[in-house]
């Protein structure tokens, strides 16, 4: 099945031409069909692209996906044009009664600063407990999942001398699990990040399982079942020229590892990565799938 999105919004058009299958408002409204509620949290400076590529694995999975573009409410974003913002996304001041599937919380360029520094932290946490009564289930991505573990468990992150850039090899710690399903014992992910999560500080007592992690920039995956949560600390969602792109935007600071052919920057980068991603949100997707209640009003009911 496909996914809903607005029939106006810039991801469409991306997607038609990549062969994803979207479906307008009006025909969805037809289908006989309970679709999945999936709301997108998008702390992303550029908030278009990261929406396409959200967009771009969930549209994938066999499930029709009503998807929805949240924002911080009292924040104003400096990257993407007004217009498109007042169009496509709701604050979240205005969803606080509403119940969702999926929610997905990107992360944000504040990797370097104090979570109480950042200036949405308030709301961030208020959001975070929402999700607890009115969220079947959360993906947390890239600093979205340090905040989470922070917000949840206390786990704090520890800032990274060199920022860790590239395409890396991890090790499937847990093949049976849901998550995990189709993954190969190594698969790559792109890794973008100042600060990092370690293993050795999550909480034995939390309930915390580890199901990837790499031998150069470590945790990547937990499963977090206390609160309905996966936390990915990394991007399997990026596109094929997305480090490529940071590596411009940084003025060449440094080049991604295991990314470039021969480290070389002037080379195109291969994505090695793709059938991870969609595998790993497709589980997910099937995972919400499979458990959320078919009331959506009982979402959220321990």
């Amino acid at each position: 099945m496909p996914i809903r999105i607005a029939d106006t919004l810039p991801a469409r058009r991306t997607l038609e031409a990549e062969g994803v299958i979207v479906m307008a408002e009006t025909e969805a409204a037809r289908q006989d069909i309970r679709p999945l509620r999936v709301a997108l949290l998008n702390l992303m400076p550029d908030k278009i692209t990261t929406e396409t590529q959200i967009a771009r694995v969930l549209g994938a999975t066999p499930l029709q996906i009503e998807f929805e573009l949240l924002r911080i409410s009292d924040h104003v974003s400096k990257n993407t044009a007004a217009g498109h913002i007042a169009e496509f996304y709701r604050p979240w001041s205005e969803v606080v009664a509403e119940k969702f599937d999926g929610l997905i919380i990107t992360g944000a360029p504040v990797e370097t600063m104090a979570y109480a520094d950042v200036t949405y932290w308030d709301e961030l946490t208020r959001i975070l407990d929402w999700s607890q009564t009115n969220v079947h289930r959360t993906l947390t991505l890239c600093w979205g999942a340090m905040a989470a573990l922070y917000h949840f468990h206390g786990v704090d992150k520890h800032a990274l001398s060199t920022k860790a850039s590239g395409v890396f090899a991890h090790h499937n710690e847990a093949p049976a699990s849901p998550w995990l399903r189709g993954l190969p014992d190594r698969f790559d992910v792109p890794v973008s990040r100042w600060s990092e999560v370690r293993t050795a500080d999550l909480p034995a007592n939390a309930g915390l399982s580890v199901l990837a992690q790499s031998d150069e920039v470590g945790l990547c995956l937990v499963d977090d079942p206390a609160h309905r949560a996966l936390h990915m600390l990394n991007h399997l969602e990026y596109d094929t020229l997305t480090l490529a792109n940071e590596y411009a935007r940084d003025d060449g600071a440094y080049v991604p590892s295991h990314y470039f052919p021969g480290d070389d920057p002037a080379g195109q980068p291969l994505n090695t990565w793709r059938g991870n991603a969609h595998i790993l949100f497709g589980n997910w997707i099937n995972e919400v799938y499979q458990t959320t209640p078919f009331e959506r009003a009982q979402i959220g009911a321990r």
